[in-house]
């Protein structure tokens, strides 16, 4: 049966959706296409590949679907916008993060959007090397948050048979529990730990790196006069 090679993208994208990256393999994916794993091979030319290919393909979509993202009068704005929704498509996607930029050769559309990061970085009174540290930070914050937050839950908590809320006062009890001489700052925050959501931490540190570019936009710039070395 011929396919094309944007089925053969969409269903392997279906599979890693369901089951993650142990889901596609050339057998399930020549399954959903109803043929033979042989003729997926005029597509691609290994597993590899295909992760690689199947990874451009989401973000090709995300693109589309952020294009207007980075029209603001803001760049730090934008940047926080498109961060986001990068974030959003990983959380929704927890494979995704994993092939981002693993191989730029197949992957043009991820590194589009690392460049449309970039020019919002441009718009900053930054060098070059301050340039590609806040773009590589923001892009290693964005993944590595996602794919922490992918991982399974603790075998404790799933025997536990508690609602999240009263897994996380559990643990605030045992820091709370703590000799405050030796941990004051685990008594400081408990609290706020009990009732903590990750996705407000995450938006959190987002916003501290973003304020830390800003800042460092703004100490770039003469005072009096003064000319501020690249």
């Amino acid at each position: 049966m011929a396919h094309s090679l944007e089925t053969v993208l969409g269903e392997a994208v279906a599979l890693l959706d369901e089951g993650g990256e142990p889901a596609l393999t050339f057998r399930a994916l020549a399954a959903r296409l109803g043929g033979g794993a042989a003729s997926i091979y005029w597509y691609v030319a290994n597993r590899d590949e295909l992760l690689d290919r199947a990874t451009d393909e989401v973000m090709g979509h995300l693109l589309e679907h952020t294009a207007d993202l980075g029209e603001g009068p803001d760049p730090v704005a934008n940047l926080r916008a498109l961060s986001l929704a990068l974030f959003d498509e990983m959380r929704r996607r927890p494979w995704f993060g994993s092939y981002m930029l693993r191989n730029t050769g197949l992957q043009p559309n991820s590194m589009l959007m690392f460049d449309r990061i970039g020019q919002q970085l441009m718009r900053l009174d930054l060098t070059p090397k301050q340039r590609f540290h806040a773009a590589s930070s923001l892009v290693s914050y964005i993944v590595g948050i996602a794919a922490d937050m992918a991982q399974p839950p603790p075998k404790e908590f799933l025997d536990s048979g508690l609602e999240p809320a009263a897994f996380l006062e559990l643990y605030a009890d045992r820091w709370r529990a703590l000799d405050p001489g030796h941990y004051p700052f685990a008594h400081h925050v408990a609290d706020e730990f009990a009732r903590h959501d990750d996705e407000d931490v995450f938006r959190s540190g987002l916003d501290l790196l973003l304020a830390g570019i800003q800042a460092q936009a703004a100490g770039r710039r003469p005072a009096h006069g003064a000319r501020v070395e690249a």
